[in-house]
């Protein structure tokens, strides 16, 4: 496996040489972060981008992520002009050495919690989707922000693209995803470049919009859709395991050996009985994922991937961008990194 960690850009509270010091740490995850949803990356964004990684001693090989559009999620007419964007960028990331791109086709919402800084036990805080809470809330009034939120949205034309999506269902939206994985995966495949796709967060829908990429047997699908190695996965644990139909340790071992996960995000969740989740530490004892289990399926299918410490708790009086402090997400690494190691030393693939 190859250990990374998402880095922010200039502008991340966490500098890149800190990053470098944590001990196995390979590859930097990053993006563009001021060019509008859609349009292409400059190349001299890219390489400024990728040489201040490289002189930091850390890899540039993998974006997350390359944004779809809202156009292309619902289908519209003008979605052909973002997809021919988003084919170019394909290309310039690949000449500039990326291996892999994570993506996600969530509408409109990204990853979304209900809190970003809940005090814990122990005192740290961290991100919590709470049910009740989120079941009170009305996007559409204007008089709430929730994490995850794409805030460039006005109030208007959030209304506008909920209106939008009153004509895309689940399998409109998989008709859609269909259409955009049948454009972008050739050019992938030309250029080498292992497009892996976000589940999900959480794994069904919210607001009365749909989501697809939330379970074994839609994965299933999407990976139909396009067969090939260069339409895979991001498997996010804390995503897919955010759910309890979910049984993430098969997943991964599925999919693992099928050759399918291109990136993994490993996180651990503590499940509550209303559905509701808090994020906690790596350890598997503080959450309701078995972290061993998953490296050991990993390690057991030789997993050769990129891995990365997802979101960790703030802790000892850091302050920053919740879920991304350096502190949890070190300590994160050093955990994967140890069952990493324990399992080359004592145990052969073949053995699991």
């Amino acid at each position: 496996m190859k250990l990374s960690f998402r880095w922010y850009g200039e502008d991340d509270p966490v500098k890149i040489g800190y990053i470098r010091q944590i001990p196995n740490m390979q590859s930097i995850v990053t993006a563009i972060y001021d060019v509008a949803v859609g349009e292409t990356w400059s190349r001299e964004s890219i390489d400024k981008l990728k040489n201040m990684v490289e002189e930091a001693g850390l890899a540039f090989d993998v974006i997350e992520s390359v944004p779809v559009h809202e156009d292309i999620k619902l289908g519209l007419p003008s979605r052909q002009a973002y997809i021919e964007n988003y084919k170019e960028n394909i290309r310039r990331l690949a000449k500039a050495g990326v291996k892999v791109i994570c993506y996600n086709f969530m509408p409109v919402f990204d990853w979304t919690r209900t809190e970003l800084n809940k005090e814990l036990e122990d005192g740290s805080t961290a991100l919590i989707y709470d049910m009740k809470q989120l079941e009170k809330m009305d996007p559409l009034k204007g008089e709430l922000s929730l994490p995850g939120w794409d805030s460039s949205y006005t109030k208007d034309e959030l209304a506008e693209i909920f209106e939008k999506y009153k004509a895309v269902d689940e399998e409109k939206l998989w008709a859609n995803l269909e259409y955009f994985l049948k454009e972008i995966i050739p050019v992938a495949e030309e250029h080498n470049v292992l497009m892996a796709i976000h589940p999900d967060d959480p794994p069904y829908p919210i607001f009365g919009l749909p989501r697809i990429i939330t379970n074994e047997k839609n994965i299933d699908r999407f990976l139909k859709l396009v067969d090939s190695k260069h339409n895979g996965l991001t498997l996010c644990t804390g995503s897919l395991g955010s759910a309890h139909f979910n049984d993430v340790v098969r997943m991964v071992d599925k999919y693992s050996a099928m050759g399918r996960i291109h990136f993994m995000h490993i996180r651990n969740v503590k499940l509550l009985e209303d559905g509701s989740f808090e994020e906690s530490a790596h350890y598997s004892p503080h959450g309701s994922l078995d972290i061993v289990e998953i490296i050991k399926a990993l390690y057991k299918n030789k997993f050769d991937g990129y891995i990365r410490p997802d979101h960790g708790r703030m802790i000892w009086g850091e302050t920053g961008r919740p879920g991304y402090g350096l502190y949890d997400r070190a300590l994160g690494a050093m955990y994967i990194t140890g069952i990493w190691e324990t399992l080359e030393k004592t145990t052969s693939p073949s053995d699991l």
